[in-house]
């Protein structure tokens, strides 16, 4: 059996709410997703998207939140 990842994109929000960077990625789940984004926080807020669905906001220092996963 083959696993499927899905297409996800972090998002590198600025002070002013713009995105300022993103980076594509692929991953099994929206768990594994937001815990491979999570590297991106030390650079600020981060937003994580799949496709048009907003996963999760990640803040600097602070734990990940609980996604809604698909398997």
């Amino acid at each position: 059996m083959t696993d499927h990842c899905h297409q996800y994109r972090a998002y590198l929000v600025g002070d002013d709410g713009v995105f300022r960077s993103a980076e594509a990625f692929e991953a099994a789940s929206d768990a594994s997703a937001l815990t491979f984004a999570r590297q991106f926080t030390r650079h600020g807020k981060v937003e994580v998207w799949q496709l048009g669905r907003k996963i999760a906001v990640l803040e600097p220092d602070q734990p990940l939140p609980t996604a809604h996963t698909r398997q």
